[in-house]
């Protein structure tokens, strides 16, 4: 039967400084190879680091940004790869011609496999919107990659499911901050800094409905109604001002949550996932009932777009 190794990595990264972060991702890469994983993902602009991006002016923004995969980071990450003999996916702000991007890219030791800009860029004014899906070859799975935001909106699960993808790649930089719904806000700092001496207080907040909960009302759909497996990545700690709750995680095309990391640390959780599930699934069945021509028309019809998350408001 078809089989994938893969690890899914959270980190506390350095804003901007790229020698630091990617110092964690050889380290959290090491520990996926010897933990057998033949793929290790990291989260949204993990090189660089994501939220601290708000307070930048555009050269600023530019001084961070690199050429893909010309530049420096994408070629040490091909570095790492090869070191590793593992395929592996990480952020960073890329610079193309005379727009700049949140992309995430997937590399071997051989080079380049893939690279992905987000559909719904909102950090940063200077950031330009990617305008296409991704699907590529791991082994002989089909992948996708979505990051943050771009889950929120249910097409783009489906279309990337629709193009082959057996596995979604979701890198994210989320939760612990205000919204709309009962229960959201940030964590208090005092619990981060007392996490080790009294870890209960810290882990019931990023548990409830500001961190995990919230995770599991959405993350585990997507999965489920697309029939596909889902790759979740996301900072523990401070990225930027904001505390992050990790809970990196692997869930399966049944929605079921098959591996997650529950630490305060920088760690990997690490599954083998399986090709039989995805036909199995209940997602398989109704990609197959669809009717497009009740709803081709409804889904395609032109709105006028807005994104802008309430705590950034």
């Amino acid at each position: 039967m078809k089989q994938l190794r893969i690890a899914a990595a959270q980190f506390e990264p350095k804003n901007g400084d790229k020698a630091y972060n990617l110092s964690v991702i050889d380290r959290l890469s090491k520990e996926a190879k010897d933990q057998g994983a033949q793929v290790v993902s990291f989260h949204e602009m993990s090189i660089t680091a994501y939220t601290f991006f708000k307070d930048l002016n555009q050269q600023a923004v530019l001084d961070l940004a690199e050429a893909v995969p010309e530049g420096e980071s994408v070629q040490q990450l091909i570095k790492i790869a090869a070191k590793y003999d593992i395929h592996l996916l990480a952020g960073l702000v890329e610079v193309e011609s005379d727009k700049i991007y949140n992309t995430y890219v997937c590399v071997n030791g051989n080079g380049l496999v893939a690279k992905f800009s987000k559909l719904h860029p909102f950090i940063s004014n200077y950031m330009s919107p990617g305008n296409e899906y991704v699907t590529f070859q791991i082994e002989d799975w089909t992948c996708g990659i979505l990051i943050c935001y771009d889950n929120n909106i249910v097409e783009n699960v489906r279309a990337t499911t629709l193009l082959g993808a057996d596995i979604i790649f979701a890198p994210h930089v989320t939760g612990c901050t205000p919204s709309a719904m009962p229960g959201r806000g940030y964590v208090d700092d005092a619990l981060w800094t007392n996490r080790h001496a009294n870890p209960v207080p810290l882990r019931m907040e990023f548990d409830g409905p500001k961190g995990r909960q919230w995770l599991l009302r959405w993350l585990p759909a997507r999965a489920y109604d697309n029939g596909v497996y889902y790759v979740f990545t996301n900072p523990i700690g401070y990225d930027g001002e904001h505390l992050k709750n990790g809970n990196a995680m692997i869930i399966d095309p049944y929605g079921d949550l098959v591996s997650e990391a529950r630490s305060f640390d920088d760690t990997i959780t690490v599954a083998t996932i399986t090709a039989d599930k995805l036909e199995l699934a209940g997602g398989y069945r109704y990609r197959n009932a669809r009717r497009p021509a009740l709803y081709r028309d409804i889904l395609g019809a032109d709105h006028d777009p807005t994104l802008k998350p309430v705590w950034m408001k």
